[in-house]
């Protein structure tokens, strides 16, 4: 089964918006229990998407829920959910060693779930390697704008380029699934997806994170390979069907050369279309 492209992220006190959530068209949905919800409403939070995982039936839309973290008041009643029934994995925000991972992990073992640990922090980041490889991890998300706060940076793609390729090839080491990037923060703004979706794809990232239903569709359209793309990876993988002989060693496609690299690169492409 194909990962996620969109998470969806949906406020985890509006249960009116939960099921309109999983029918958005979103690849997976995140029930928010931490930035969406102020302290105030985070026990009526919890107790709603208890009540909704409880009632609703089995959806084929994976159900992931972002709890708290660990140095927060709500975090051991947020862990009492990982036992839910309905949960298909845990988004866990301010990732910063694997003790941390591992311990949301072992939770979700009982039940299938998986962890997403959230890249969010300098000393995230700086333990990005061992919280990668930590068993229950599927992939990796990257937290920019908390990351930035952190590090008081701009918000520049320019300063996150760096911490970006360092998740990608952390999770590639780990060999987890390429890593799932921040949100856009512009709600309606289909170009401000496009240049940062962009900018995704050149950091190694394959999903992103959505914070409105409106996002979904231009995240799905972004990430997936453009039509320039397809016919260049179908005319490298004629050429090199058609070798024969010394010409399987030397193939060119549009004056380039062909070699593994190459072509390893355009039957991804190909293969992301199928999927």
């Amino acid at each position: 089964m194909a990962l996620p492209v969109t998470y969806l992220f949906v406020p985890g006190n509006r249960p009116d918006r939960f099921d309109k959530a999983v029918g958005s068209g979103a690849d997976a949905v995140v029930l928010d229990l931490e930035d969406a919800v102020e302290p105030g409403a985070k026990a009526i939070a919890r107790t709603a998407v208890r009540d909704w995982l409880d009632a609703g039936p089995r959806r084929e839309t994976p159900v992931l829920v972002r709890i708290n973290d660990e140095t927060t008041p709500w975090f051991v009643d947020d862990f009492a959910l990982l036992h839910q029934r309905g949960i298909s994995g845990v988004m866990l925000p301010k990732a910063e060693s694997a003790g941390q991972v591992a311990r949301v992990g072992a939770a979700l073992a009982s039940t299938g779930g998986s962890v997403v640990p959230l890249i969010e922090t300098a000393r995230g980041l700086r333990a990005v390697d061992e919280i990668a490889a930590t068993d229950g991890v599927q992939r990796l998300a990257f937290g920019t704008l908390d990351f930035a706060v952190d590090l008081n940076l701009s918000g520049d793609e320019r300063g996150l380029t760096g911490p970006a390729l360092a998740i990608t090839v952390a999770s590639r080491c780990a060999d987890r699934a390429p890593p799932i990037a921040g949100v856009t923060a512009e709600i309606g703004d289909d170009d401000a997806i496009a240049r940062d979706v962009a900018w995704a794809r050149a950091v190694g990232c394959t999903a992103k994170l959505c914070i409105h239903p409106r996002q979904v569709e231009a995240v799905r359209r972004a990430m997936a390979p453009g039509e320039t793309e397809v016919a260049w990876a179908r005319r490298v993988i004629v050429a090199a069907r058609n070798a024969t002989g010394d010409a399987a060693g030397a193939v060119q496609v549009d004056g380039h050369m062909v070699d593994r690299p190459v072509l390893q690169k355009a039957q991804s492409i190909l293969d992301r279309v199928a999927n």
